[in-house]
């Protein structure tokens, strides 16, 4: 009896809190609906990205190739190491084979930036300089990329880029770098909360306020609107601008282009205990402003910004995109990208030679679904949390990523994250049905063993080392890479046999069985079925010709027949 008093009692004070918070939420100017909504879906994307364009660096129009220093080495890297391991890279025919990017990953910082506030490599594990190392990998005829987080560290709490994206993406391009890992570590969620707006001035900087906004100004979309604030002088604000809720769009008229100096009014409420955050677009290019706590001694407080105006009428909208944790990464990942853009093109105009893109590999562990907005923001996305070198691991990371493939295509590629082949105790067949997986899942293939182990002292490359040899199967390779960019689909599972496929740019398909079972496994399979699967284009023949890509056995038949050691598989090209 008493614990149902106490229980009513509990829940009373609940709902009085929550009424009280309703209430006030919603007389600060704010949309308590709006900040309620979020809860059900945190990884849906609310922002409407079917006006925006895809990243499309155009440096990543078949999955990117290379080896990443993490899997192996992490914390443990050197200047020496970086060059030795690209030096393995040449010698070895890995380079000849595809694989061009060499990518340094965490741990290649300094933990302080230098007196300009860049990035600067670690001062005694890469005396040279990151440029240095970048220039000479170039001159061996491969590409670097380096990492970052957008939070406020990296994995391993050095500096990151939040807050730094413009200056980070400046410094990256200038250096030459070809592709950029962008972590979520210490990830600082942007707050859907908005600041409501008294007002804008806008003036030439040193001149007086030249135009001065009102609420009464805007046009509104969705439940933005003018909301009364007694405590502000004028009475009226801009509100409701809150999770997604709406926008509030001015067009103001000025004599002069150039820059100008944006002021925002803002509503300082009492006792705000959490940062707000505003996008201001102005012309079409996005700012973004980030109004802190405070105790709200005053009514009004400022927010400033540069901005470009043009001669005449130009367009400024006010809104907080950000509903939930989707939206705040997809934020995030664009700023960055936006920056990369400019960055790339600002060193081409300066130096007068072609723009070298950035591939901007988004690492976001999959928490957000990004392969529904990645290729908005990026040219690849981590599909899961980081892999591990043993089967369970391999397996559980391709039984997620095989259900994505309608998100691959040219320039933007779903990422299973880094290979471990030749890592931990995988067995050869596991090696090779890793490889093959990734290869028909359409995957970036990143190395993330010591290469350098496939290479002599005197030079040459190690023969028929079994993991050297699997990495640079040719026939899989040229599965991975083919241009048409269809990612493999699973059409049929049959008694612990995955059987996947995918289509190719010359009209041919390629086909994977997969022994996802402990024991040896056997099928025959009716090619023909494959005709009953739309997304492959497959047309029905008597007869087709076969090639199995691991034993490079040839043959012609319409019932194919196999049979794979436990995780194992059997990789076949398909022509008429």
């Amino acid at each position: 009896m008493w614990f149902l008093i106490l229980l009513l009692i509990v829940v009373l004070i609940g709902l009085l809190y929550f009424i009280s918070w309703f209430v006030n939420y919603r007389k600060s100017g704010k949309c308590p609906l709006c900040a309620l909504e979020k809860m059900g879906v945190p990884t849906k994307l609310t922002i409407n990205t079917d006006e925006v364009e895809d990243y499309d660096s155009g440096a990543a129009l078949t999955p990117p190739m290379g080896w990443s220093s993490w899997n192996t080495f992490k914390q443990n890297i050197s200047e020496e190491l970086i060059l030795s391991t690209a030096a393995a890279m040449r010698l070895s025919g890995l380079t000849e084979a595809g694989y061009q990017y060499i990518n340094i990953d965490d741990c290649w910082h300094s933990s302080f930036r230098d007196e300009n506030g860049r990035l600067q490599g670690d001062l005694g594990k890469f005396p040279s300089g990151i440029p240095a190392v970048i220039e000479k990998i170039n001159h061996m005829g491969m590409k670097v990329g380096l990492y970052s987080s957008n939070g406020t560290l990296t994995c391993e709490d050095l500096p990151a880029s939040l807050g730094n994206e413009a200056i980070d993406a400046k410094t990256i391009a200038e250096w030459g770098c070809e592709f950029f890992k962008y972590d979520f570590c210490h990830n600082k969620k942007i707050s859907g909360d908005a600041p409501v707006i008294e007002g804008i001035e806008l003036n030439r900087p040193g001149k007086a306020v030249e135009c001065t906004l009102k609420p009464e100004d805007a046009a509104f979309t969705g439940r933005a609107q003018i909301v009364n604030i007694k405590r502000l002088p004028s009475g009226k604000a801009v509100g409701l601008l809150n999770h997604n809720a709406g926008t509030a769009t001015f067009r103001p008229v000025v004599e002069l282009s150039g820059k100008y100096v944006l002021t925002l009014l803002i509503y300082k409420s009492f006792n705000l205990h959490h940062e707000q955050y505003l996008q201001i677009i102005v012309n079409g290019e996005i700012h973004e402003v980030f109004a802190q706590k405070t105790k709200g001694f005053n009514a009004t407080g400022r927010l400033q910004l540069m901005v470009d105006l043009q001669a005449g009428e130009n367009e400024i909208v006010l809104k907080n995109p950000v509903r939930t944790l989707a939206d705040s990464s997809y934020t995030q990942y664009s700023r960055m990208a936006r920056e990369i853009k400019k960055a790339t093109k600002a060193v081409s105009e300066k130096t007068g030679n072609p723009e070298k893109p950035i591939i901007f590999s988004i690492c976001e562990w999959g928490t957000s679904l990004p392969h529904k907005w990645g290729a908005k923001a990026g040219n690849m996305w981590r599909t899961t949390h980081d892999i591990m070198p043993f089967w369970k691991s391999i397996y559980l990371i391709y039984c997620h990523n095989i259900k994505l493939y309608k998100y691959s295509k040219p320039g933007a590629w779903n990422d299973p994250d880094m290979l471990e082949v030749g890592n931990g105790k995988l067995t050869e067949d596991e090696n090779r049905a890793h490889f093959s997986l990734w290869c028909m899942m359409a995957a970036p293939l990143v190395l993330g063993n010591d290469i350098r182990n496939f290479v002599n002292e005197d030079g040459t490359a190690v023969e028929n080392h079994p993991v050297l040899n699997i990495v640079t199967n040719r026939d899989l390779i040229a599965i991975d890479q083919d241009p048409l960019g269809k990612a493999a689909k699973r059409v049929k599972k049959v008694s612990g046999i995955d059987i996947l496929a995918r289509p190719l740019a010359n009209g041919d398909t390629a086909l994977c069985f997969f022994n996802t079972s402990s024991k040896p496994k056997g099928l025959s399979f009716d090619l023909n079925e494959l005709a009953e699967d739309d997304y492959l284009g497959f047309d029905t023949h008597s007869s087709y010709n076969i090639h199995e890509l691991w034993s490079n056995e040839k043959f012609s038949t319409s019932i194919l027949s196999a049979s794979m050691p436990k995780h194992g598989v059997k990789v076949y090209r398909i022509s008429k």
